[in-house]
């Protein structure tokens, strides 16, 4: 009777510990993409693995600051952010990810040192209301929106993550003071400033801007609410900053004590499967980066888009320098 109570017990105690590399509840994602962009891939992974994940939502910028202020006690097994900055501003914390996790997407789209790899790619645009514009009157550069003919018609969304990663874009491509002079003169221009990038498309439906930087698939956001909405994008001439092509990426964090779970979910996003998602159920449209994936109808393929020349694993290091630049130049409090 006692073997059989001590192999009950120890049975239980398996049990308790799941199959899903010692987890002890559910995996806990901190995730800088908006919920109803994402969440059906959170439901696909818990359908597959039968593994429950808990996902705190926010601002890719304010969960990477989390994270740095949680430290080794942070209750997040996983980051998923919306662009590589954010990642790479806690890389102290991270974990380096297997090769064969990393070698499904291409060398530009990941951490050079392993410790975060690319799950979708998108483009920066300008977006624009058809009604007032045609295609070949909007600008193919950002430089020149700070001609004063476009006064009160630019929308920006300046404290959001990918608005900054574009100003990193720009400052090493272009330099600190070309940048900041940049950013002074399209102040002048008053551009109206909106929290994230689906409003100021929303806003560019609606008339109340003509033109906005957002990244390429918030259009087919506004589009699936609005079909009719007049406005579409623009993309950018090859090597402007505005044409910065980046990526949402994910990362397991060294505190995490439930990191073959977490591994498998970063492996689930970059299955043919989840990749697939963006091509025919996402509304957004993002870009595939697995090979083989062709993106969404419509859409110039990835490997045609040039944006500048940048490395997108030096953002991280770069991030507060752009924050402080934003500040100075009277973006951010």
């Amino acid at each position: 009777m006692k073997l059989i109570g001590a192999l009950a017990v120890l049975a239980a105690a398996l049990a308790a510990t799941g199959c899903g590399g010692g987890s002890d509840g559910p995996l806990t994602i901190y995730s800088g993409r908006e919920e109803e962009l994402v969440a059906p891939l959170f439901e696909m992974f818990t359908e597959e693995t039968g593994i429950e994940v808990e996902v705190r939502y926010g601002d890719s910028a304010e969960l990477a600051a989390t994270i740095a202020e949680e430290g080794g006690n942070s209750p997040a097994d996983l980051f998923w952010a919306q662009d590589p900055g954010s990642l790479g501003s806690v890389e102290s914390q991270l974990v380096e990810l297997p090769e064969e996790i990393l070698d499904r997407v291409d060398t530009r789209f990941r951490d050079t040192e392993g410790r975060w790899v690319g799950t979708s790619g998108r483009s920066r645009v300008i977006v624009y209301n058809t009604d007032a514009l045609s295609e070949d009157e909007v600008p193919d550069s950002v430089f020149d929106l700070t001609d004063p003919k476009w006064k009160g018609r630019i929308g920006i969304a300046p404290t959001n993550a990918s608005f900054q990663a574009f100003v990193t874009a720009m400052r090493l491509a272009e330099g600190d003071e070309k940048t900041r002079q940049w950013l002074l003169d399209l102040k002048k221009n008053d551009p109206k400033e909106y929290e994230k990038n689906t409003p100021i498309v929303e806003a560019a439906a609606a008339g109340e801007i003509d033109v906005g930087l957002v990244n390429h698939y918030y259009l087919y956001l506004v589009k699936e609410e609005q079909p009719d909405a007049p406005i579409a994008n623009h993309f950018l001439a090859p090597g402007d900053p505005g044409a910065l092509v980046s990526v949402a990426g994910a990362a397991v964090l060294a505190s995490s004590d439930q990191e073959d779970d977490a591994e498998r979910f970063v492996e689930f996003l970059l299955s043919d499967e989840a990749q697939r998602f963006y091509v025919d159920e996402a509304e957004e449209a993002e870009y595939p980066l697995v090979e083989g994936i062709e993106p969404k109808e419509g859409l110039p393929p990835l490997e045609e888009l040039e944006g500048p020349d940048v490395d997108l694993t030096s953002f991280g290091a770069e991030h507060e320098a752009t924050i402080e630049l934003l500040r100075e130049t009277g973006y951010l409090t």
